[in-house]
């Protein structure tokens, strides 16, 4: 299914369908500030499964998530002083903080030393769709099983309609990747230089 939705004025009952869906267990591409994501509800192990198979990737290496905002993301990571205040400062944009995960995320969600990727993407879609969710979404960017990313909604549903059960429409994105940060112990280490600004973590 193809469902257009306004990207800078969702509209409430489109994004309570696509809600209800992730609560019955769908998976879904969706519009961010950087690529376009796959992702599905971050409590539903069989469908968090799904998407392991859709992108040929091990378990052990796990997907990034997105929440709605600071509060949210402090039920779902351990955060201190430090790291709220740089991601008050940074969020939303186009970061993915690395942080340690708390009791509520799911273990396959969680890397051996118990961290999370987590985003607060600047896109009214999909922090819309969290909100309406009440949980978060699991990100990864879609992508071809040869590392093409398709960054086109109408290509997405050509090449992954057949696994994918909804595909938003959300119109153009930069089609690049976040900066990642590890705030994991205060101590600010870069992984990847990606859209969002790092010079405040390079001394």
């Amino acid at each position: 299914m193809l469902i257009n939705i306004n990207p800078n004025n969702p509209q409430a009952r489109l994004v309570q369908k696509v809600a209800e869906a992730l609560r019955d267990g769908a998976t879904i591409a969706y519009p961010t500030d950087t690529y376009y994501g796959i992702g599905c509800d971050i409590m539903n192990r069989k469908t968090i499964s799904k998407i392991y198979r859709l992108k040929q990737r091990r378990q052990k290496k796990p997907f990034s998530f997105v929440c709605s905002d600071l509060k949210n993301i402090s039920q779902y990571a351990k955060v201190s002083n430090y790291a709220y205040k740089t991601m008050k400062r940074l969020l939303p944009g186009p970061y993915t903080f690395v942080l340690e995960g708390s009791k509520l995320v799911p273990k396959m969600m969680l890397t051996a030393q118990k961290t999370a990727g987590i985003r607060v993407p600047d896109h009214p879609i999909c922090l819309a769709l969290v909100k309406r969710l009440g949980r978060p979404i699991i990100s990864t960017s879609a992508t071809l099983s040869g590392g093409k990313i398709l960054s086109d909604p109408p290509a997405i549903f050509d090449a992954l309609g057949n696994q994918i059960d909804i595909v938003i429409d959300g119109g153009p994105v930069p089609g690049r990747p976040s900066s990642v940060v590890s705030l994991v112990g205060d101590n600010p280490e870069v992984i990847r230089v990606g859209l969002g600004d790092v010079a405040i973590f390079q001394y």
